[in-house]
């Protein structure tokens, strides 16, 4: 039986911007890494796990409309408006059909986060 989604791993170039995005960006917090011979860095991702591993070489193929992976956010809004200042390129906001409101954000290495409402959820 599966119970729940452990943690998503990315493989980045750079360790150090990635964990700056991850950390000043969308204020993920790092978490303790067990010590492995190859770089990276861990951080909390709501009940799960996100974990960065150094060393890509290979081009990365993602897009919101492809592979991507999204958090669900308490207030879109805001996040946009954190955004903005940061000069962090990102999809404009909108909205599904279904109703929930979406921004996609891409990292330093082009994976695309997408931050989401549940749909219904209103905004500010």
């Amino acid at each position: 039986k599966t119970k729940q989604l452990d943690h998503v791993a990315l493989h980045v170039v750079n360790v150090d911007q990635s964990c700056a995005f991850y950390h000043e960006i969308l204020r993920l917090e790092p978490i303790p890494r067990p010590t492995f011979d190859f770089p990276g860095a861990w951080f909390q991702l709501g009940d799960t796990e996100l974990h960065l591993i150094g060393g890509r070489e290979r081009p990365v193929v993602s897009a919101s409309l492809g592979n991507h992976f999204a958090m669900l956010v308490d207030d879109i809004r805001s996040w946009e408006r954190q955004l903005v200042p940061t000069s962090t390129h990102y999809e404009p906001l909108k909205k599904r059909q279904e109703g929930a409101y979406q921004i996609f954000v891409p990292d330093p290495d082009e994976h695309y986060v997408e931050l989401c409402t549940a749909p219904g959820v209103a905004t500010a």
